[in-house]
């Protein structure tokens, strides 16, 4: 009997070993997949990746790029049905070269009174339309979709462009059991793999096949085939404080270095960032060394300024004032300084490379430097790959100082770059030397300060006034709301404080450029009493609504953009009518190694007057994932501070 068991166990870890390395069985929908009700890893999983299987290699006909691709899922509700519309773009240069997709195969499977259903896609409803200039979309919908159903689809892309290697996206939207990928590459071509993502590989092997791909005068090259097995990957959920996704998303990315031909020749795509300052030189250098009339162009008051910082200034805030953004990035393409100056509007490169112009003229040292925004993800520093840059700024040089400076924006102040900009680093190109990377970071902290004095008077109404003061980014975001339509701005803050009355607004901030927003109103409220008490919370402008930190863990970065301070600060005269029954208790709290500090504390002294203050700082921009765990207990308890003060006063007798 005890052998017979044994031999049962090995039997089904065989069948288990087998299916793993012949996908045409994993493929197969079982009885216990279509039973499946929800994912126990991810109980708000619409749908699930049960499987899905890559296999990229080169075709010895025609020598195109062939990839096989199969996807199993399984759909747990209406919300998962979304997943059963396929979509793909195929890149199409002309009508000799152009991508396709063959041999599409799809099947819903149901689960119909304890009977399995299959149900085919009719390859009539596969559609195939132009989609924007250079690219063919092919589309189509798994038929009869219903909760609990698990699709199956498979095709295969053929590809004459391998210079451009098929990626592979381990990690996506949805939850996944086992992603798996295969990929032969011949030794004439050399590609820089790169792995993006936190989650580690289950399996990435290498092995040369001698004699892979034969040519037809009897030529041969030997490949190297990998495969690659990602298992158990939870599905990426976007959330607040972050920079792109591409950034964190577990996948393989190939760039192609060199093409070896059989013949010897060897061209090289990968290029030296010596090559690549070259070619920067000539896309931009004939607009970089453009003369500008400034004498025609500039005011005397910039022209004459004999401080160098002041000169430098003047002639960045004329070019913010003169000249409009188009709101193209354009680093690239439709670069004019002419244009700019005639039509008074262009991209950003234009309208900086202006700045550039007009700063060098004044013999202030200046380097042009490219980055990638925050939307556009890293560049990446291991090789250059000039695509990854979508933005220019200049980097000015002013008494032993850098400054970074983008003339966009009619808020942005002296040396403050755009949030989008704050992405780490950029590439500072050269003229004379090679460039060279540099730190795009915000120095100073951005700060939210609020001063509130109420007076509390017999009929438990409060009044009184708020002052707020914002530096940095939330004094850009303010002015820019502000300036741009000061009675809708002044009608917004009324709304925010739905129970008070506001009055008397000011702001001392005249300028569009300042490092500041002040603003100042008069404020009445009546406050809310049960019995002889009055509950009252005194943090009448929150700084958080609700914590932004859901998720159960987070495997890439909290990013701010840059360091955070906020602080309140309130005094309640509580005159001869009231004293205080409860103050909220002091806390002190600190992330690990003081990365952000909490700090709340309530006084009630002579005369009837309670003081609190609080104050949250942020100490760094950006936190590894590991800090999320204290990241999201730290604004619990911020969240938890401004919404349940316990300050409670009674009326005397």
């Amino acid at each position: 009997m005890k052998q017979f068991i044994h031999l049962i166990i090995g039997l089904v870890s065989f069948t288990l070993t087998a299916q793993t390395k012949d996908n045409k069985h994993v493929f197969n929908v079982s009885l216990s997949e279509l039973k499946l009700k929800s994912y126990p890893q991810d109980s708000t999983a619409n749908a699930l990746v049960l499987y899905e299987y890559g296999n990229s290699y080169v075709d010895d006909e025609k020598f195109d790029l062939v990839t096989k691709l199969k996807h199993k899922i399984k759909i747990f509700n209406k919300e998962g049905f979304d997943n059963a519309n396929i979509t793909m773009f195929l890149y199409r240069k002309n009508n000799n070269s152009f991508e396709s997709i063959q041999d599409i195969i799809a099947t819903t499977y149901t689960l119909e009174n304890g009977e399995v259903l299959k149900t085919q896609l009719d390859k009539t409803h596969i559609y195939k339309t132009d989609y924007k200039e250079n690219y063919i979309k092919v589309a189509f919908t798994l038929p009869n979709i219903k909760e609990g159903a698990v699709i199956t689809y498979s095709y295969t892309l053929r590809s004459p462009y391998m210079r451009k290697y098929h990626g592979w996206e381990f990690q996506g939207d949805l939850p996944k059991l086992h992603s798996e990928y295969h990929t032969s590459i011949p030794a004439n071509w050399k590609y820089h793999i790169k792995l993006i993502g936190a989650k580690k590989l289950d399996t990435n092997t290498n092995e040369i096949e001698r004699n892979c791909l034969v040519m037809g005068n009897g030529a041969s090259a030997d490949c190297t085939k990998s495969t690659y097995v990602m298992k158990n990957i939870p599905a990426f959920i976007d959330e607040d404080y972050m920079t792109s996704r591409d950034n964190y998303l577990s996948r393989i990315e190939y760039e192609l270095e060199t093409f070896k031909g059989m013949e010897g020749s060897v061209e090289h795509y990968t290029k030296t960032w010596k090559d690549v300052d070259k070619e920067l030189r000539g896309d931009f250098g004939k607009q970089l060394k453009k003369i500008v009339d400034v004498k025609t162009l500039l005011p005397k008051t910039i022209t004459e300024e004999t401080n160098t910082l002041k000169k430098a200034k003047l002639i960045y805030n004329f070019v913010q004032e003169q000249y409009t953004w188009n709101e193209d990035y354009g680093i690239y393409r439709n670069i004019s300084v002419k244009d700019l100056i005639k039509n008074k509007t262009g991209n950003v490169t234009s309208i900086n490379i202006l700045l550039h112009n007009l700063l060098k003229q004044h013999e202030i040292s200046v380097n042009p430097v490219i980055l990638s925004t925050r939307r556009n993800g890293f560049a990446t520093k291991l090789y250059p790959v000039i695509t990854d840059f979508n933005y220019f700024i200049v980097q000015a040089n002013i008494e032993g100082k850098n400054y970074f400076l983008d003339a966009t924006n009619d808020y942005l102040p002296f040396g403050v770059l755009p949030f989008r900009c704050l992405n780490g680093y950029g590439r500072s190109i050269r003229f004379k030397d090679e460039s060279k990377w540099v730190t795009i970071k915000a120095e100073k902290k951005s700060t939210i300060a609020y001063k509130i004095n109420l007076n509390l008077d017999q009929t438990g109404t409060a009044k009184g006034h708020i002052k707020a003061r914002y530096s940095g980014y939330h004094a850009l975001s303010k002015k820019q709301n502000y300036f741009s339509n000061p009675e809708d701005y002044v009608d917004n803050l009324k709304n925010e404080l739905p129970k008070a009355d506001l009055s008397n607004y000011k702001t001392k901030t005249t300028t569009k450029t300042s490092d500041l927003f002040s603003e100042a109103f008069n404020i009445e409220l009546a406050l809310e009493s049960i019995g002889d008490k009055i509950y009252f919370n005194p943090f009448l402008m929150p700084f958080f609504e609700e914590n932004p930190f859901k998720l159960q863990s987070r495997s890439y970065p909290i990013d701010f953009g840059f360091k955070n301070k906020y602080t309140t600060s309130i005094q309640l005269n509580l005159g001869d009518n009231y004293e205080v029954v409860e103050l909220p208790e002091s806390i002190n709290m600190a992330m690990p190694n003081n990365a952000g500090t909490i700090r709340l504390s309530s006084t009630s002294i002579s005369k009837n007057i309670v003081n609190i203050l609080f104050d949250v700082s942020f100490n760094h921009s950006a936190y590894p994932p590991e800090y999320y765990p204290y990241l999201k207990t730290f604004m619990s308890e911020v969240i938890n501070i401004q919404t349940n003060p316990l300050l409670v006063l009674k009326k005397k007798l």
